[in-house]
């Protein structure tokens, strides 16, 4: 059965926001309410890697084949010393655990800075990569057990956990007290979400499996013994998510509207807060 045969079976779920997964299988989700700040994604496949095998997924790889992947490597390579100015802020140096980490990137950066490195991409395509960077990948949490970290870094990887709150609760114990967990999310109370509606690239089903708000992640990680320290604002991604919003809609892609909503959004970020897509420093409490 597929995933929207099984949406079509189902008369126990309410109808909601539904979505097409334009990336890969072209079937049909449901965004529906989770708890407060939180929605999910319905149903959740029982082979989630399938839906990630498509040359278009290019966290995966280091491409810069066509226009799109050239657009994202550049803001990469810019980001890559924003998050890293970030981190510094905050710890000048030290150890970090970066979990979902593709190619390597972002740890080779830290590492430029001497800062000892760590991480866990699930992705063997992706480790692969990465090894040519000479970083040894792990596939999974299990195999650093015994390691504690100063920070443990998320970017775009916490709405892809089945499990993520489980994940959570691990990410605390590999922490050092007062240690620091960087979740970067998108937000669907942006402007850009509520305009391209269902059409919104970040929705990105089934692969993100969670979808949160402000409100909704950091009521969560208080529960989960965090305090937020800082919110830093990905302003790039607006526009990026909306060139990809764009091509999600009926008609031919319209570059310039592409443009002018990610603008939008991030200028009425400016009074709001809600930017498309966040990155939350959060600070273990102490015991």
């Amino acid at each position: 059965m597929t995933a929207t045969e099984k949406i079509n079976t189902d008369k126990k779920i309410n109808q909601n926001l539904v979505c097409t997964d334009h990336l890969v299988s072209g079937e049909k989700f449901e965004i529906l309410s989770h708890e407060s700040g939180i929605l999910r994604t319905y149903p959740v496949p029982e082979n989630l890697e399938k839906y990630y095998e498509s040359d278009a997924y290019i966290s995966h790889r280091d491409s810069s084949r066509s226009l799109q992947d050239k657009i994202y490597q550049f803001v990469k390579s810019y980001m890559l010393s924003k998050k890293a100015k970030w981190i510094r802020a905050e710890i000048k140096q030290g150890n970090i655990l970066d979990f979902g980490a593709g190619t390597g990137d972002f740890l080779n950066k830290m590492k430029s800075f001497l800062w000892k490195v760590e991480g866990v991409e699930p992705n063997k395509m992706a480790r692969d990569l990465a090894i040519l960077k000479n970083l040894d990948l792990k596939s999974d949490l299990y195999s650093i057990r015994d390691n504690k970290y100063d920070v443990i870094s998320l970017w775009h990887v916490l709405e892809h956990l089945p499990d993520y709150e489980k994940k959570i609760d691990e990410f605390s114990e590999l922490l050092d007290e007062g240690g620091i967990l960087i979740i970067a999310v998108p937000n669907f109370n942006s402007y850009d979400c509520k305009y391209y509606k269902e059409n919104w690239a970040a929705w990105d089903v089934p692969r993100h499996l969670w979808h949160f708000s402000r409100n909704g992640i950091q009521k969560k990680m208080e529960e989960k013994g965090f305090l937020l320290m800082k919110e830093k604002p990905l302003k790039f991604d607006s526009f990026y998510v909306s060139l990809l919003s764009e091509k999600n809609r009926p008609g031919k892609t319209n570059l310039v509207n592409a443009f002018l909503r990610g603008l939008i959004s991030n200028l009425k970020a400016k009074n709001t807060g809600e930017y498309s897509s966040i990155a939350y420093f959060f600070q273990k409490k102490p015991k």
